[in-house]
């Protein structure tokens, strides 16, 4: 059995794939810290495959969680333009350097920090409409498929709308599970699922439920809003050392 056997990716590893989990719960928005953590110990693209087999198993697990809890409206718009995305992003796979993978991750996770942060109160008001969503949409496409960060174009259209923390939720739960499974496509036809991320991806996905029902148990039980202070905190971080790599 051939598995990645360095340490330190999996000091890395199972807090990253833990996040996930809990994001698939309910805590949103900590699912797109795990490829930048990752990438301190591997690249970002054997990153992405890693993760994208435990997605999967999390997504069906979430899916029946949130079962019959989502927005259809938001989700007719942003769906078709995320395929779009993905197809766009597949072409494109494999031909961006590491480098430039790093500064992709680090530029989206430290704007969407920025963003939070500065926008005017005035402006979080406003609910974005139908073209905010299907720009979002492929940009969520886009980032997910090159580096499974399609949380925050998601949340830029998503969270704005102000629904119920449970169909909000479960209207993402949704997504992703389509667009997670549409992704094994080009992943599997460029040769990312070699024997060894597939026995990595293996030997972590017993963090998948794990991470999942903590979420679920956290969604009503703990304020959000602290949890979500400390997320930004680490997002922007790991953004900024991520930037600065790659652009050095």
């Amino acid at each position: 059995m051939e598995i990645i056997d360095d340490p330190w990716f999996y000091v890395v590893a199972v807090p990253a794939v833990f996040m996930v989990g809990m994001s698939k719960g309910g805590i949103g928005g900590l699912g797109t810290i795990a490829v930048p953590i990752m990438s301190f110990a591997i690249d970002p693209l054997r990153a992405a495959a890693i993760l994208l087999p435990i997605l999967c198993v999390m997504d069906w697990i979430a899916l029946y969680t949130f079962r019959g809890r989502f927005d259809k409206y938001h989700l007719k718009i942003l769906l078709p333009a995320a395929i779009v995305g993905v197809v766009c992003a597949s072409l494109l796979m494999g031909q961006l350097s590491t480098d430039a993978l790093r500064i992709m991750i680090g530029a989206l996770a430290t704007l969407f920090c920025l963003n939070y942060w500065l926008a005017p109160a005035s402006r979080r008001k406003e609910k974005p409409g139908p073209r905010s969503g299907y720009f979002w949409g492929w940009m969520a496409g886009f980032t997910s498929t090159q580096i499974h960060a399609g949380g925050p174009p998601i949340s830029m259209y998503m969270l704005p709308q102000k629904l119920d923390k449970v169909v909000l939720m479960g209207s993402m739960v949704v997504f992703f599970t389509i667009i997670n499974a549409v992704k094994l496509i080009p992943f599997t036809i460029l040769g990312q699922f070699d024997a060894r991320n597939l026995w990595t991806s293996l030997i972590l996905v017993p963090l998948a439920p794990l991470g999942i029902r903590t979420g679920f148990y956290l969604l009503n039980r703990i304020n959000q809003a602290v949890i979500y202070r400390i997320l930004y905190i680490l997002l922007f971080l790991a953004g900024a050392k991520l930037l600065w790599d790659g652009l050095s």
